[in-house]
This record gives structure tokens, C-alpha cells and sequence, in this order.
């Protein structure tokens, strides 16, 4: 009889942990794929929630799609290098970072037309919008710096040093810019008032960091790093709390403000996703498979699915002394978003 209440109390402690274990895990998996194809490659994508639009740099053009329909509604071609797009919805107006001519495009968000260009540093990179004080930022991958100019009138309005190769960044709709510095293994904090420099944050242990999200209600910056661990600063105590395991090859991180889950896109082929399992005490909620290659995303505000570029690549050719680091091809046509939700 001991015997078999024993054996029935650990049946329960089993099926009850492991309920509450399954419980715990938001649940996020692929649920469906937007066809895409056609050649180039890719960086980040951005997101109008308003306006269920999805923007996806590819290369030398913008692919726009419909994100209630899944289907492509316009391209704006001629962005030589494009890497980021960034929307002003109050302004009816986008913006484009474009790496290979060192400019940023301005256009209008219902024609998708061209209504302006702007010169920036070397290779502008990430692009974000600030709405506070109606600035764009460009931060220009190769002039280690970040170009600003006014939204309205295109009028640049400083050249900030950053001290090192910034990578992605965002902005806290209070004035304040975070920028992961890549080669120094920083955040720097921009006031948008100064338009300068006014903080810079030791992201050690992380190495490399590359995307990152902002948590503006708790004031927490999450960056994915090379080292795989994504950091959790803490802006109000100046420090890192927290290093969270994550997948290889992130490029980009990203934070739902509604969820409170924080996310990396793994170019291994995972989506590692991130939550404060106690006050300051951070842990992985899950790792989701996903696609190689899928290594930046974007999250839409009003649904909670996250976006992510990928395509399917044949095997790298063999080093030679020419091409000691042969790149892998893309498969024509292979080009996919994936689709992340419940």
C-alpha cells in the first residue's frame, strides 16, 4: 500500500511540475510563411503596426508587404546598400538608410515615393526616428559616428562621435537614444536636447553587441552579443544585471512592451525569448527553431508576431587562396518571413 501511494505522489509531482513548466512557456512557434523570393540579400526589417505594414530591406530596394493580407504592395527601388527603415506615422513620412551612397532617402508613406535625400557619415547603418524633438538618427557603421537631421525639413543638425562601430539602436519617445557600440562592448546614451553623448554603459560580460531592445517603462536596455548572452542593462543603476544565454550569430533583439518578454534572432536558426523570472533575475522562457539564416526581426505592436527575413543557401565552396572564406549562395528564390506567434 506504501508502495503504491509512493509511486502515485511522484506520478502527481510529475504531472503537475511538468504542467506548470509547459504552463510557463509563452508558446511561440513559426505559423506560417510570407513567399517572398527573388534575389539579394537582407538586414533589418521594420514594422508600421498602425498601418499593417512590414518593410523589409533587400539589398538594393525595400520590399513593402500587407501584414493583414501576407502579400508584397510595393517596392522603392534605388537604395544602393539599404540596411534600415524607420517610420514617423505623425509625419506621414519614412526614412531609409542607404550603405553603399552614404545617404539616408526620405518618402512618403502612402505613395512610397522618393520626396528627399539626405547625406549622412560612412555606410549609415541602423536607422531609427525620435519623436521627442522630431530628429532621424543614422549611425554610420564606418565614420563611427551618427548623423542627425530634422525630420520635417531634412536639415542635418549634428554629427555625434560615438567612440566606436554603432549598431542598432532605439529610442525611449523621451528624447533619449541607446546605440549599442559594436568593437567597444558599450551602450552610449544620446540626449537628444544636447544632441550628444551624455552616458556610455560597460555591457561586460557581453562581447560584440549587435541588436538591441529598450524596455522604456523599466528603463532596461537588452542586447544581443556575439558571445551569445543577451545583457540586460539597467540604466538607472548604470550597470549590467543580468547575462542570459542565447543562440550564435544574433543581429537582432527586440522587446514587447505589452509582454515583457524580450527577444534574439539567432542566425543559427533559433528565437530565443527572455523574461524577468523574479524582480531583476532574468531567464530563457523558451528557445524557439526558426530558420539559419534568420537573424533580424521586428515585432508588431498591436498582434505580438515577430517577423523574420530568411532564405535557404547552398553548401560554401571549398577556401581557396582567392576566397579563403567562401560565403554560402543564396538559393534562388528561397527568400521567406518568417511568421512567430501563439
Amino acid at each position: 500500500m506504501k508502495n503504491i501511494l509512493f509511486k502515485m505522489l511522484c506520478l502527481f509531482y510529475v504531472v503537475v511540475v511538468g504542467s506548470i513548466a509547459y504552463a510557463a512557456a509563452p508558446g511561440y512557434h513559426v505559423i506560417k510563411k510570407i513567399q517572398i523570393g527573388g534575389e539579394g540579400g537582407w538586414d533589418y526589417p521594420s514594422i508600421d503596426s498602425e498601418a499593417r505594414r512590414l518593410y523589409i530591406s533587400r539589398s538594393t530596394h525595400v520590399i513593402v508587404i500587407d501584414i493583414n493580407a501576407d502579400k508584397i504592395v510595393g517596392d522603392i527601388p534605388d537604395m544602393p546598400g539599404v540596411h534600415g527603415i524607420a517610420i514617423a506615422s505623425e509625419l506621414g513620412r519614412g526614412f531609409i538608410s542607404c550603405g553603399k551612397s552614404n545617404t539616408a532617402a526620405i518618402f512618403d508613406l502612402k505613395t512610397l515615393k522618393i520626396i528627399g535625400q539626405v547625406k549622412t557619415g560612412t555606410n549609415p547603418d541602423a536607422i531609427l526616428y525620435e519623436p521627442a524633438y522630431k530628429k532621424v538618427y543614422t549611425f554610420n557603421g564606418k565614420s563611427n559616428d551618427a548623423t542627425v537631421f530634422d525630420a520635417v525639413s531634412g536639415k542635418i543638425n549634428a554629427t555625434i562621435a560615438l567612440g566606436g562601430k554603432p549598431e542598432f539602436a532605439a529610442a525611449d519617445k523621451k528624447g533619449k537614444v541607446y546605440v549599442n557600440i559594436e568593437d567597444t562592448a558599450e551602450v552610449a546614451e544620446i540626449d537628444g536636447k544636447s544632441l550628444s553623448v551624455s552616458r556610455r554603459f560597460s555591457l561586460k560580460p557581453g562581447e560584440e553587441p549587435t541588436g538591441l531592445g529598450l524596455d522604456k517603462e523599466h528603463h532596461r536596455v537588452f542586447s544581443g552579443c556575439h558571445n551569445k548572452v543577451m545583457t540586460v542593462l539597467d540604466l538607472n543603476k548604470g550597470k549590467v544585471i543580468a547575462a542570459v544565454p542565447i543562440g550564435s550569430g544574433v543581429d537582432g533583439n527586440g522587446f514587447d512592451q505589452e509582454t515583457g518578454l524580450a527577444f534574439s534572432a539567432n542566425g543559427e536558426g533559433t528565437l530565443t525569448v527572455v523574461k524577468e523570472s523574479a524582480l531583476g533575475k532574468f531567464e530563457v522562457a523558451e528557445t524557439v527553431p526558426t530558420q539559419r539564416g534568420a537573424r533580424t526581426m521586428a515585432i508588431d505592436a498591436k498582434t505580438h508576431k515577430i517577423y523574420l527575413p530568411a532564405a535557404e543557401f547552398a553548401p560554401a565552396l571549398e577556401p581557396t587562396s582567392e576566397n579563403p572564406k567562401p560565403r554560402p549562395t543564396q538559393i534562388k528564390d528561397t527568400f521567406v518571413v518568417l511568421v512567430i506567434g501563439k
